[in-house]
């Protein structure tokens, strides 16, 4: 004969209480959640825009948004995905109306530049730490994360800079797991490869690689 398995609640996260006291009426729990991910918002945003005003801009919306739309949050996911997602939205926004010409969108496929399988790319040599302090491997880092395609750079900041599950980055993007995981991959190596030629041409002495080689062509 089979049991009835009591039913038992699972504890409440500690967001979780902060956001239905804030649904309640309570703006002191709704500020402590801007306090805890404003920081977080903000970063996510600038990689985005690459603008550090928009960024701005978009920290207010997002928390502006959420806070007006708080009861619609179903409590489904976290909180904070929730907001992740506001705020991609409208730093998309910010990008749309910045280049009204060109449409910035995650939904639709990423051209990149090898569509096929991406190829295995070389470790670096020599090692960039033996060359680069910290700070200066940030920056350099930062500056790379810039050149990906929107697409890539979001799904590689949720996922790997700001430590979001593949399962929170897909929700947070309205993506689905395997789009995350083909995405965040490309991301990944496209990164890779790209950080790998800029420690190449600095080992060289040579800042300007790329555009050495069409530098003779104008004299023929």
């Amino acid at each position: 004969m089979s049991t009835i398995q009591p039913n038992i609640e699972q504890p409440v996260s500690e967001e979780m209480q902060l956001v239905r006291r804030a649904k309640r009426g309570d703006d002191h729990a709704f500020e402590e959640l801007v306090r805890r991910y404003d920081r977080n918002v903000f970063r996510i945003a600038q990689h985005i825009t690459q603008n550090r005003e928009d960024a701005e801009d978009v920290v207010q919306e997002a928390f502006l948004k959420a806070y007006s739309n708080l009861e619609k949050f179903q409590e489904q996911s976290k909180f904070y995905t929730w907001l992740v997602r506001i705020a991609v939205n409208e730093a998309l926004m910010k990008l749309r109306r910045r280049k009204p010409e060109r449409t910035v969108s995650l939904d639709e496929e990423v051209k990149t530049e090898d569509d096929s399988l991406p190829r295995e790319v070389a470790d670096w040599s020599p090692n960039p730490e033996q060359n680069y302090n910290q700070a200066e491997l940030r920056d350099i880092l930062t500056r790379t994360i810039q050149g990906l395609p929107p697409g890539f750079r979001t799904v590689f900041v949720l996922r790997d800079v700001e430590g979001l599950s593949t399962e929170e980055t897909a929700d947070a993007l309205e993506l689905s797991i395997p789009a995350v995981k083909s995405r965040l991959l490309r991301a990944r190596l496209q990164l890779r490869e790209r950080l790998n030629r800029f420690f190449q041409k600095k080992g060289n002495g040579n800042g300007n690689a790329d555009g050495d080689e069409s530098s003779g062509d104008g004299n023929q």
